[in-house]
């Protein structure tokens, strides 16, 4: 079974590998032939990977507890304080806005004083995660990868160091090492910070009801944030250093902030927070500066949580004894995911300069094993990766930004394909569609390659999955176009995206199917 796999994913004759197989075995000098260090979706899923091929592998993993005392079981950041509990108590804050649409449609529901358990709600979601944990460490355990709950750090570039839950040091070797570890959230360098402000470590698990939120960071991570407790009935601010959504595309990434005022969620904008304190009554006093007006200001919250962007986990695994260089907090390496050390490799958020998405690290660390053990050369692309953000009406992307597309062609190279639509569903109860938008960015001349396609509305990522599939293979406005959409949806509308920007028209609907 094992050579039918690495036959399959190597391309290589037979022969060639049973002897490689052969040989492997009979040159084995280090106690395994691979060790991940870091138990998240990339490290996971290439030691998972890497035994299908005959590799022995051990993985470590060790969460280190928040300041607020958060910890977790195996599985990352996706599963534990991130994509999961993230979509979770999206849905959550989704299903309270769809029981006022029940009333509109027929049901009978007592829509007035609706609000959620907080509690309930957390020990659901805990729930679900530990489950996952569970199924987790069966899994690795079926698959015979070895799982140690420790921190492994270097010794030299083939050793490994860490303590055993007795506290007894012990050491191994390993032929190849993947690094795996991810990253925590940044806390800025200011007063009470750590003392009495979260991350997203700690608020799906947080057993006090946030109340009042000041969310700092206006990434993704923070807009998400800011968007389910909205949604589930609470009162965020959010505060921004600069730009909302930085990388992302501009004019979708101002729509999005645009449609959160409207639903009722303050922007302090150009604010910095300075110092953050703890008054009588157990509110927090925030001091914050305002760049653009310089003056001093505060405010008054229950919670304070940071989403002011990433760290790399580097400093723990003693890189320097192995060789290993770094780039701030990150890892360096080249495209096939190898460090300067050529048996030491990384993949995921720990890398320097890629996207740290789930996906890409799954993805990444499959192709890695596949190459180490099975002779693939199939290499990770990390261009045109879609996205998306679970704001109420979700935006997701694939591919360049319009400025992107402006930067590297021209603006006289690009055209912009774009449109406001209707959601079916939005009509009885009456929803605003005042955000529901699209635009295709694509080359000018010829039929018309796309570069990018954006979009704001319901399910947004299941709309852009199928999408960003057609454009890795080369999807042009012309075939767009001579696609027969599926009505009534929403992704039909890529179909009938007509009116450039470049026309001056009016790019809002009169009409749902004409």
């Amino acid at each position: 079974m094992l050579m039918f796999r690495a036959m399959r994913y190597s391309g290589l004759p037979r022969s060639v590998l049973l002897l490689r197989f052969a040989s492997s075995i009979v040159s084995r000098k280090h106690d395994y032939d691979l060790v991940v260090l870091g138990g998240g979706s990339g490290g996971l899923a290439c030691a998972k990977e890497a035994v299908e091929y005959g590799a022995r592998v051990l993985c470590f993993d060790y969460v280190k507890p928040t300041p607020a005392g958060t910890k977790w079981g195996v599985g990352g950041t996706c599963v534990n304080v991130g994509c999961i509990p993230k979509k979770l108590m999206h849905q959550a804050s989704l299903l309270g806005e769809a029981v006022h649409e029940a009333v509109a449609y027929g049901w009978n529901v007592n829509d007035r004083d609706i609000k959620p358990n907080w509690k309930k709600l957390i020990q659901s979601v805990q729930n679900h995660i530990k489950s996952v944990n569970w199924v987790t460490r069966v899994d690795l355990r079926d698959k015979q990868v070895e799982y140690v709950n420790s921190m492994g750090a270097f010794v030299d570039a083939h050793t490994i160091e860490y303590r055993t839950k007795q506290g007894e040091r012990k050491q191994l070797s390993a032929e190849n090492v993947v690094i795996a570890v991810g990253g925590r959230p940044r806390y800025p360098l200011i007063p009470g910070a750590i003392e009495f402000g979260i991350t997203s470590d700690d608020i799906f698990s947080y057993e006090t009801e946030p109340g009042r939120t000041l969310v700092v960071g206006a990434g993704y991570v923070g807009l998400e944030c800011a968007c389910f407790l909205k949604g589930l009935g609470y009162e965020p601010t959010v505060m921004v250093r600069s730009i909302v959504l930085r990388g992302f595309d501009r004019q979708m990434s101002e729509l999005l902030a645009a449609m959160m005022t409207d639903r009722g969620i303050p922007f302090l904008n150009t604010c910095i927070p300075t110092a953050v304190q703890r008054q009588a009554n157990g509110s927090l006093l925030v001091k914050y500066l305002n760049t653009t007006t310089q003056k001093e200001e505060s405010g008054v919250f229950d919670t304070v949580l940071w989403a002011i962007g990433r760290k790399g986990l580097t400093e723990d695994l003693n890189l320097v004894a192995a060789g290993v260089k770094t780039v701030n907090d990150k890892i360096a390496v080249d495209h096939t995911e190898a460090t300067n050390v050529p048996h030491i490799y990384a993949v995921g958020d720990i890398i320097y300069g890629r996207p740290e998405l789930t996906p890409v690290a799954i993805l990444s660390g499959r192709l890695l094993a596949r190459r180490l053990f099975a002779g693939s050369k199939q290499l990770m692309d990390y261009t045109d990766v879609a996205t998306t953000v679970f704001t109420p009406l979700e935006y997701s992307c694939v591919g360049m930004s319009e400025e992107m597309a402006i930067e590297k062609l021209g603006a006289e190279n690009i055209e912009v394909f774009h449109g406001y639509y209707k959601p079916t569903e939005f009509f009885i109860p009456q929803k605003s569609v005042r955000y529901c938008y699209l635009k295709a960015v694509a080359e000018v001349s010829g039929d018309q390659k796309i570069l990018g396609l954006h979009y704001m509305g319901p399910v947004a990522g299941e709309v852009i999955q199928g999408f960003a599939a057609a454009l890795k293979s080369g999807l042009t406005v012309k075939t767009l176009l001579n696609t027969v959409g599926i009505h009534p949806t929403t992704a039909e509308e890529f179909t009938r995206l007509s009116i450039t920007k470049r026309s001056g028209r009016d790019p809002t609907p009169a009409s749902c199917c004409s």
